[in-house]
């Protein structure tokens, strides 16, 4: 018998619930010196990217995310996060926006600026994976995922760069992947990809931190989002759970975490760095 889409997440999330240790992130730390400042969350509707919009907004910055439109679930997982963000008392923008299109990414970050009033701080979080074997990989499996991963991050870097050098500040963070860090079976495209960010993250550092802007990456494991549930066997996940030395999947709240704290005053020496988020992945 075959199960529907919606029957089978039910069931692996059932899986992963009786396989990870009931452990909580603790509440996350703020940090009130961006209060005021004004952020840009990359496919901030769901996953890492609502934990890091939300963080963000409970140290009081500014948020605008934007999502792809792709049906009505998008739309409301994006008014979801607004109403979220609103509750915070900190100004929101969101629209959608398709990253791979940089004209609308251009707008995207000049509709960022005329409705909250600049831009500091940029989360490259849109991200999206086609896993197939590279020999029966077709073609646009390989050039949605690169041109989604990223050249959607290159042109939001280059939309917010003026603006970030001309007030000599800014943060960029870039969501990766321990799969940028290492090769895996299944994954040329997204590999490629998340590698291409973290040189990207590299170059970016250089070019812009003489105008005082710390370009960073942070490269999540295996992180308990619906996304990774839909699209991840569980057997898959529960040989990810043994193989960190935590013993444990990760959470968004994790990774926004990491992210908040590269965004922070405590981090302003620290650029053109990766930061594994993995619960100890890479260790082996």
């Amino acid at each position: 018998m075959t199960s529907e889409p919606k029957e089978v997440q039910d069931v692996v999330e059932q899986l992963i619930e009786t396989a990870v240790p009931k452990t909580q992130p603790q509440p996350l730390l703020t940090a009130p010196e961006l209060c005021g400042r004004v952020a840009i969350v990359t496919g901030g509707s769901t996953g890492i990217g609502r934990a890091v919009a939300l963080a963000l907004g409970c140290s009081g910055v500014h948020v605008a995310f934007n999502f792809l439109d792709d049906g009505p679930s998008a739309r409301s997982d994006a008014q979801r996060v607004l109403g979220e963000l609103r509750e915070l008392e900190v100004r929101t923008f969101c629209r959608a926006c398709d990253v791979r299109d940089s004209a609308d990414v251009h707008a995207f970050v000049a509709e960022t600026i005329e409705q909250l009033a600049g831009v500091h701080i940029l989360i490259n979080n849109a991200g999206i994976g086609r896993d197939s074997v590279l020999w029966r990989m077709e073609d646009f499996e390989w050039e949605t995922v690169l041109r989604t991963n990223l050249d959607g991050a290159f042109h939001f870097i280059r939309s917010v760069s003026g603006h970030m050098r001309t007030q000599e500040w800014g943060k960029i963070v870039n969501i990766s992947s321990v799969h940028g860090l290492r090769g895996d079976f299944g994954l040329a495209n997204y590999i490629a990809s998340k590698a291409g960010l973290i040189g990207l993250t590299k170059s970016a550092a250089v070019e812009l931190g003489p105008q005082n802007i710390n370009v960073n990456a942070v490269a999540p494991g295996y992180i308990r989002t619906g996304r990774l549930t839909a699209r991840v066997p569980a057997e898959l996940l529960d040989r990810a759970r043994e193989r960190s030395v935590l013993g444990r999947l990760g959470d968004p709240q994790d990774v926004a975490g990491v992210v908040l704290f590269l965004c922070s005053e405590a981090a302003r020496h620290i650029t053109g760095t990766v930061i594994p988020v993995d619960g100890g992945y890479l260790v082996w």
